[in-house]
């Protein structure tokens, strides 16, 4: 709450002062009183409104004058601009009890405008001028209906030659990264000389300035032309030259929320009252505004594909050519871009899901895909921010202090869902899934600092489901999500050797037990339904595994509002070794999701009348929904290295067209 702005009134001699547009200046009559008085009146020009704030009791005589009662207060507000110092005055006359005059006390006031403005509605423009002048700018809100600046970090690099984000240069090296910043206008108006007797100052919490970066664009032939007046090494400004007008700043963000971080800064403008030059000065006026960092969102599969990522192995025995072309061949059904890491920059690593996760960041005035660079640290650990990284495409990373990661550091251990309701509340971007150990286990587990990044950013409410059981650990080997026409638009698909062992059963009573998985695989055993039936030891381990999953379900119903319907089961069987999962065969959910057209790890299951039983099934159950399977060859290049379609590639969606401040977490 801002401090009252009082001037002592003295009949002594006149008084001067300084107030701003729009806002309340309190006399002080105390000092001013002379003896004997009983009770005053207030006279003013034209310009200045005189309120008098008073008991319900209290009533001005007849002619105007009111007792001199120690619960009457005056104020006064001016709405015009002055044009030259003391163009206002204010004239307090005390009289005695049989109405004779005894004293005036004289106030010369002169009104400025000082006023600090954002985007505050969020319309993509700012409005000055008083317009907002109402509104609660200091206060930021979610919802529809809420209010309060969105800022970017600027984690893109549209400086050429710039070694690392824009966000990490203290200085702007192109126009172009001005796009990414957030404009703020900081008006002042009124006579300059009193500006050289009251300064204006821009000013940021200490708390804040490291998370941000302020230019102000200098008027004439300055330079450099953006000058950087605030950020972590600068806590104010004294703004030259006011009393003209609009003064531009660019606004940057430096880090997104994260834990101690809650995404909020502020900024103020303070006019000063400095008794004598020394002197650090008081402020008789703040205007404040307030930013929230925009949060790392997540696409889920139900989001338009723009571009897919994989990597070129062409050397080896599990070169990836084969799996190169199916995948070529489901793109050109897609209609959607393909971009080859080659084996030199991804020094042989092929697993490009599991070292980056494609989000975005958005503001009212502008939104850039932005890439999250896992700290799993293998030989594709440079590609984002080396290939990636560029104009208007961001780059973002976390890392555990101690750099020490595991298996369910990779991306592959992260996953979102579509957008859900659950017992009436909203999660109008999905909900962020991470692979995790039972709440109760101890266990490998996602890093801290990765963890709590994604809590951070708030709009996707992380949910921890169990893949911990999984020798590799991550959530993408038993679920994923698929769009759909009907009901809530998506179908949740769980791996599910309860589904496979049905369908194998199935087979065996129609005459087809001999029927074999794996034809044509050189060097992998061979087994025929029947066999796969009578294996005790591989039926306990997907008793465990079906637990596992189910589980999950449970957990995946309750804390995404899904029912029975909404979830599709794949026929998958897997193998325990040391007590964790492996698939036996490619594994069907580890799926490639490009709009309608799902490409499919080709499972090799056992051949029924000329077709893989697997593959019909899993038609059967997705082409309903208006999907295209199309099943791909990863055996060798994938998933005997413990990987499947997924593992192996990546997408950048488009963003959601719900705009993440209309949410509220």
């Amino acid at each position: 709450m801002a401090p009252r702005h009082v001037v002592p009134m003295s009949t002594s001699h006149a008084a001067r002062g300084v107030c701003v547009l729009g806002t309340e200046v309190f006399l002080d009559m105390r000092r001013s009183t002379p003896r004997g008085a009983a009770s005053f009146d207030v006279h003013a020009t034209p310009a200045v409104t005189v309120h008098m704030i008073h008991s319900p009791a209290t009533k001005p005589s007849l002619d105007a004058r009111w007792p001199l009662d120690p619960d009457i207060e005056v104020v006064v507000t001016i709405d015009v601009t002055s044009r030259t110092v003391d163009d206002n005055q204010v004239k307090i006359s005390y009289y005695d009890r049989e109405g004779r005059e005894l004293a005036v006390a004289w106030l010369y006031l002169t009104c400025v405008e000082v006023s600090l403005d954002v985007d505050w509605s969020r319309s993509g423009r700012v409005r000055s001028k008083g317009k907002d002048k109402d509104k609660d700018k200091a206060k930021w809100t979610w919802g529809p209906d809420g209010q309060g600046a969105v800022l970017l970090v600027n984690c893109d690099r549209d400086s050429p030659g710039a070694g690392g984000t824009d966000s990490g240069q203290a200085d702007i090296r192109t126009p172009a990264d001005l796009q990414d910043m957030s404009l703020m206008l900081l008006r002042t108006e009124g006579p300059s000389a009193i500006f050289a007797e009251y300064p204006v100052v821009l000013h940021v919490p200490e708390s804040d300035a490291d998370k941000v970066r302020v230019f102000h664009a200098v008027r004439g032939d300055a330079y450099p032309p953006y000058k950087p007046v605030l950020g972590p090494d600068k806590l104010s400004y004294v703004l030259e030259h006011a009393g003209h007008g609009d003064s531009t700043f660019y606004v940057e963000g430096l880090e997104f929320p994260d834990r101690g971080f809650s995404g909020l800064v502020s900024f103020s403008a303070s006019l000063l009252e400095v008794p004598h030059k020394d002197s650090p000065g008081t402020p008789i006026f703040t205007d404040t505004v307030v930013f929230r960092v925009a949060p790392w969102i997540m696409t889920p599969n139900t989001q338009q594909p723009l571009e897919v990522f994989v990597c070129s192995i062409k050397q080896g025995s599990d070169s990836n050519e084969a799996f190169l072309k199916g995948l070529r061949e489901l793109l050109r059904k897609a209609n959607c871009k393909l971009t080859v890491c080659s084996e030199l920059d991804s020094r042989s690593d092929r697993w490009i899901q599991d070292e980056l996760e494609f989000g975005y960041v958005e503001a009212p005035h502008k939104t850039f895909p932005v890439v999250f660079d896992s700290p799993r640290n293998r030989g594709l650990k440079d590609f984002a921010f080396k290939k990636i990284l560029g104009p208007d495409f961001g780059y973002v990373t976390r890392e555990p202090p101690g750099k020490s990661v595991t298996s369910l550091d990779s991306f592959g251990n992260l996953d979102v869902s579509p957008p859900v309701t659950v017992r009436g509340k909203e999660y109008p971007l999905g909900r962020i899934l991470i692979g995790s150990p039972l709440p109760w286990m101890a266990g490998r587990r996602m890093c801290r600092a990765v963890r709590d990044f994604l809590f951070a950013q708030k709009v996707q409410a992380p949910l921890e489901v169990y893949s911990e059981w999984l020798s590799v650990g991550h959530v993408d080997e038993f679920l994923t999500f698929v769009p759909a026409l009907d009901r809530k638009g998506f179908r949740l698909l769980l791996a599910s050797p309860n589904a496979c062992y049905k369908l194998f059963k199935e087979k065996q009573q129609q005459g087809h037990g001999e029927a074999t998985q794996f034809i044509g695989l050189k060097g992998t055993e061979k087994k025929s339904i029947d066999e796969i039936l009578a294996d005790e030891s591989l039926r306990s381990d997907n008793r465990h595994v079906q637990r596992c999953i189910d589980w999950n379900r449970d957990l995946l119903k309750q804390e995404l509002g899904l029912s029975e319907q909404d979830i599709v089961d794949i026929p998958q069987l897997f193998i325990l070794t040391n007590s964790r999962a492996d698939a036996l065969f490619p594994d069907m959910v580890n799926m490639l999701v490009l709009g309608r057209h799902l490409g499919i790890p080709k499972p090799f299951g056992p051949v029924v009348g000329g077709r893989c039983c697997l593959e019909q099934r899993v038609r059967e159950l997705l082409e309903p929904l208006g999907l295209s399977c199309t099943f791909i060859d990863d055996f060798f290049s994938y998933h005997v290295l413990s990987g499947d379609v997924h593992c192996g590639t990546n997408v950048r969606r488009k963003p959601f067209a719900f705009k993440w401040w209309h949410a509220v977490p």
